[in-house]
Order: C-alpha cells, then structure tokens, then sequence
C-alpha cells in the first residue's frame, strides 16, 4: 500500500468514480431538501482546498475544506470508496484536512453530515477526532437530517 495525499483539482477526469459514488451515496439516504454535497465544479473555486488520497496512484479517497471566514471553515466532500473502507484511510484525510486547516490559520474547523443510520461511522469518526454537536453554521438550518459538529483548532 503506496498511499499518498495531495492537493489536486476537483474536476481532474480520474476522479469521477470517487465522485459518482460520492454523489449516490449522499442522494441514497437523505431527502433532496437536505443534501448540502458541493459537487466537482463547485467545488472548484479558491475558497475550497481540495485533496486526493491515492493508493499507488488509484484514487481512493476524497476530503475538502471550505474557508468561510479566515478563522472558520467547513469539512466538503469527505469520501473513501466502499472497498477500502475499514483500512484507517478516512481517520488519515481527516487528519491531513485538519493539519492543512491550522497550517492556513483556521482554528475553527466545522461540519454537516447526515443523521441517518448510515452516517452513524462518520460521526464517529468526527467524535473521536475531537469534534462536538453544535448548532448550525454559516446558512444552515436546523434540520432533523443533519448533524452539525466543530472542533477548535487553536
């Protein structure tokens, strides 16, 4: 296992897999109304840092953050393909998403994913990483489809 994590475009063509799994994923469980994924070309814009865990340089993973303020950003788009999961490779982008967010200044790191028995491992993940429940951010709403969670990277 030859991994490695960098920075690249959201729109580079052999990512299309990571995303199509992404976007069926998301759509699988959650109601329209509720969905909050930014897909390839809106993730493609200076705002967001997005990055590709590559496995001998197969795409495996995807992860993003989103600066909404120069303190405070959002976690964008964490996926690792379902045949991989279970290797520690969404605690490893979650890791590097977290060392890339401090080393840009953010010291407020936060999210939305689902409240559906499938994001039951993801929140998990997120708890164990230091993240908290809290109240919506940045123009999101209390909705009973959705966790929000923070970390302060200070």
């Amino acid at each position: 296992m030859t991994l490695t994590i960098t920075q690249e475009s959201p729109v580079t063509p052999d990512l299309h897999l990571l995303m199509s799994r992404h976007t069926a994923d998301m759509h699988a469980d959650t109601p329209p109304e509720s969905i909050h994924m930014m897909d390839a070309g809106q993730l493609a814009i200076p705002e967001v840092n997005f990055y590709v865990l590559r496995d001998a340089g197969v795409p495996v993973a995807m992860g993003a953050f989103k600066r909404l303020n120069s303190a405070h950003a959002e976690i964008k788009s964490m996926h690792v393909l379902a045949e991989m999961r279970g290797r520690g490779l969404s605690r490893k982008m979650l890791d590097h998403l977290v060392a890339e967010a401090r080393q840009a200044g953010i010291t407020q790191l936060s999210l939305e994913t689902g409240a559906q028995p499938a994001f039951v491992a993801a929140r998990k993940l997120y708890e164990k990483a230091g993240f908290q429940v809290c109240d919506p951010f940045e123009g999101y709403w209390d909705d009973p489809n959705s966790v929000f969670m923070t970390a302060n990277l200070a």
